[in-house]
């Protein structure tokens, strides 16, 4: 397995709403996509844009969101995960297994519409890493 691009860096919010204005009017952001809800995942979603990755602003959908545990230890939000991409998700699941990583459930469809995976944080250097499938087309903003 290969490494691929970063994709994104997930930044989890209170407010998606108060993180674009920041990303606009403090860090200079142009490009900021509309924010969605993401049901499956238990979050709402917005992509900023930056020269050569994005921002994903992760804000919960409620009190069962994987997200709202983490935003109760860090109540300003801060940086969730890292994203990197890889051609084959279910080849680099076989990978990271076979290398002892504590894959955090079965891939699925993530926030660019192609499937992704979470690593344990404690396998990763003590970061949440997020793999997701390089997306075709459209899907890759």
């Amino acid at each position: 397995m290969k490494l691929g691009r970063l994709n994104h860096i997930g930044v989890a919010t209170p407010s998606i709403e108060d993180s674009i204005a920041f990303y606009r009017d403090v860090m200079g952001a142009e490009t900021v996509h509309m924010p969605f809800d993401l049901p499956a995942q238990g979050v709402k979603v917005c992509f900023v844009d930056t020269p050569n990755t994005q921002i994903e602003l992760i804000e919960p959908l409620g009190e069962t969101s994987p997200i709202h545990a983490f935003l109760a230890r860090n109540p300003a939000g801060g940086q969730h995960h890292v994203c990197y991409e890889v051609p084959d998700i279910h080849e680099a699941k076989a990978w990271f297994e076979e290398k002892g990583a504590k894959v955090l459930g079965e891939p699925r469809i993530g926030a660019h519409g192609t499937l992704i995976f979470f690593l344990h944080p404690k396998d990763m250097g003590g970061v949440l890493t997020e793999i997701m499938e390089t997306p075709k087309g459209e899907a890759h903003d």
